[in-house]
């Protein structure tokens, strides 16, 4: 149990994807416009890394290793991940429209967003189990729905602000990302 929560902790806070890793940026920077779309993003991200996690560590640990084919597994968790992508995107277009319409070409960017991607990857290379990866899965997709949310509200205060014209739009946004890059640091030393 201990290690489950160090996995936790770990991967939401302390190695946060986006803001430790570097991972996902690309919609990082573009869903956090508005609080309501970059939470439906990070609920979507949390849905397709937690269960491609679950599917990934299943494919890869027995029929991957026995049958000696773990040069694939690059290929086959990008199938993986587009197959729920594209599961989701139904799902939402039939269920929440708005939300669908809201999170636009980014919602099919989750296919080759490097953090899905990433987090499978490395849930091999750190030699986890179907359990440890879930988990592993479902805390990093937590951190990224933590970062975004945490994002798109900054930049909804910072939008009404007085700030200086070379600075506004995009050079304020890396600047918060940097400065929430740097607050997330402060976590390194909890492990």
């Amino acid at each position: 149990m201990k290690e489950m929560f160090l996995i936790i902790i770990g991967s939401a806070f302390v190695n946060n994807v986006v803001l430790s890793q570097f991972l996902g940026l690309c919609p990082f920077l573009g869903i956090s416009k508005k609080t309501e779309t970059a939470a439906g993003m990070g609920g979507a991200v949390i849905f397709v890394i937690t269960i491609s996690s679950f599917v990934a560590s299943l494919i890869y640990q027995f029929i991957l290793v026995p049958l000696n084919l773990t040069y694939l597994q690059t290929i086959v968790f990008i199938l993986v991940i587009a197959a729920l992508v594209q599961l989701l995107e139904m799902f939402l277009k039939k269920s929440i429209p708005s939300l669908y319409k809201g999170l636009g070409i980014y919602l099919p960017l989750i296919t080759t967003n490097c953090a899905v991607l990433g987090v499978a990857l490395n849930n091999v290379s750190d030699g986890y189990g179907v359990l440890k990866s879930t988990v592993n899965g479902f805390a990093t997709a937590v951190g990224f729905l933590v970062a975004i949310v945490l994002m798109a509200s900054i930049r909804e205060k910072t939008e009404n602000n007085d700030i200086p014209k070379a600075f506004q739009g995009f050079p304020i946004t890396l600047i918060t990302a940097g400065l929430m890059a740097i607050s997330f640091f402060g976590f390194s030393g909890l492990i």
